[in-house]
């Protein structure tokens, strides 16, 4: 994407890719959970009923600043 500059460098180079999770349960990907952590009784976050979005993920060839974006909900 031309239009994406880095934030670190000034460089447009930026290499689209994604978040990785492979956590217990993990769909595969990372998602941005709206409003502050909060843990349920065994210490997990707490997300039933809270907007979650898609993470962007970009990183710059230049000097490998990775950017973050949630632009579409999940």
């Amino acid at each position: 994407m031309s239009s994406l500059r880095c934030t670190h460098c000034g460089e447009e180079s930026l290499e689209t890719g994604f978040i990785l999770d492979t956590g217990q349960s993990a769909s595969g990907f990372a998602e941005w959970v709206e409003g502050p952590l909060q843990r349920g009784v065994l210490g997990g976050a707490k997300i039933f009923r809270r907007p979650k979005w898609e993470i962007d993920a970009y990183r710059c060839r230049h000097c490998h600043h990775l950017e973050l974006f949630a632009n579409h909900p999940a």
